[in-house]
């Protein structure tokens, strides 16, 4: 096997079982092949034989474009730096993020077969380095790419921080088409990969009935379907786990059966062609969320108040509670900038009139976060300080759902802008 290098197609035999691909560089003594269908599988060197079935092309080689296939929809593909899309340089075994729509392709074939792919590298970063003026870079661009006419916008970001952009994307954007954020909890390189699973399922999303922002991983830990989640209830849940993403205190909306690449819807939706394109993406970045813990020194809401923060979300214990030394605090701060009360419980909403510590809460301004995240409820808040100024209408729309981030009643339309007042 000295012949045989990286980027070469292979025959593998093991166990009496035959499989085709082209040879990955592995980081450990796991022989790992790519399939045709973009899925890597690792082989124990025991007992396994390999043969050459073709050289590689030399990496410097031209690529031809693919043929525009009339039958098929549009799907534009905007990278921000995540591993899901990544390329491996077979010439150093290094996972980079070279990124067009022929990169993708030739990392995922399976997505010749749902859409014609338009590539975009938007950034190249790791997902912890996002940052508020980026979401709103990030929304413009899909805004743009929809104007143009693409039917669905896939967004391959990284998973750390998956959850902000999919919510700071939902309440930028109103859009008749699907807009899929997707993530990969392991690298490309990697035999356990969720990469190949997870984009075409979120390409089959893209493609579909839906509108509104989503986020799309792993149902379980098997390669048999993704879930798709509301940009504004999804929460990553593990830190490895290729499931690792869950719908909070909402149903997903939708199951894609990746062998069969259909969808099942799961929960009310808006419909593609359902709502007019707009874009609002201006947002206040000087928010913070803040956690409450025994102990905890209140004096922090005064240091946030003297750097100039223009708002605060409270993670409070149960129902949205702080220590009674807080309230001052909470009363001074609240008079300044708005505060809102959020839960360190991931299920559940907020309520501060059970408790004498709630009402006081109320007393001194808080707003109640309602069932929303945490972390939502900090986009949220910096989105609204975009838009106004005026406390009145602060609370208002903090009140009432925008993007499906709170309990929606039968009047309330999911995925839509509601009009500030």
């Amino acid at each position: 096997m000295d012949d045989i290098r990286h980027g070469d197609r292979v025959r593998v035999v093991k166990d009496e079982k035959e499989f085709l691909g082209v040879l990955m560089p592995s980081a450990t003594d796991f022989v790992v092949i790519k399939l045709d269908s973009g899925y890597n599988v690792g082989f124990a060197p025991e007992g396994l034989k390999m043969a050459l079935v073709e050289k590689g092309a030399p990496v410097t080689a031209e690529r031809l474009p693919r043929p525009v296939r009339s039958e098929l929809p549009r799907l534009s593909i905007i990278s921000t730096g995540g591993t899901i899309a990544s390329k491996v340089d077979y010439r150093t075994g290094a996972v980079t993020s070279q990124f067009d729509a022929e990169d993708i392709i030739d990392a995922i074939p399976g997505l010749a077969e749902i859409a014609n792919i338009e590539g975009v590298m938007l950034y190249n970063i790791l997902s912890e380095n996002m940052r508020p003026e980026l979401w709103s870079e990030l929304a413009l661009c899909v805004y743009n790419k929809v104007r143009e006419g693409v039917n669905g916008v896939l967004v391959t970001h990284g998973t750390d921080t998956l959850g902000y952009s999919a919510a700071a994307l939902s309440f930028m954007l109103q859009v008749p088409v699907p807009v899929i954020l997707v993530g990969s909890q392991r690298s490309a390189d990697r035999p356990s990969s969720d990469n190949v699973v997870n984009t075409i399922c979120a390409a089959v999303a893209a493609t579909s009935n839906l509108a509104g922002v989503f986020v799309i991983m792993h149902e379980d830990a098997s390669d048999d379907a993704c879930l798709v989640h509301r940009g504004t209830r999804t929460k990553k849940m593990h830190t490895s786990r290729r499931d690792a993403f869950r719908s909070v205190n909402a149903a997903p909306v939708a199951r894609v059966n990746y062998h069969e690449r259909s969808l099942q819807f799961l929960a009310d939706r808006t419909s593609r062609g359902g709502c007019e394109l707009s874009v609002r993406p201006k947002i206040e970045p000087k928010c913070a969320l803040i956690k409450f813990f025994p102990g905890a020194n209140p004096k922090i809401m005064d240091y946030y108040v003297k750097q100039g923060y223009k708002g605060l979300v409270i993670e409070g214990t149960g129902l949205g509670h702080v220590a009674s030394d807080w309230i001052p605090h909470v009363k001074k701060t609240a008079a300044a900038i708005p505060v809102v009360m959020t839960s360190q419980c991931i299920y559940g909403k907020v309520c501060d009139r059970v408790y004498d510590t709630g009402r006081d809460l109320l007393k001194a301004g808080v707003l109640e976060g309602d069932d929303m995240l945490s972390e939502t409820a900090l986009i949220k808040l910096m989105w609204v300080l975009g838009q106004t100024s005026d406390r009145d209408e602060i609370r208002t729309c903090m009140k009432n759902d925008i993007a499906g981030e709170i309990a929606a009643d039968e009047t309330k339309t999911w995925g839509t802008f509601k009009e500030l007042p």
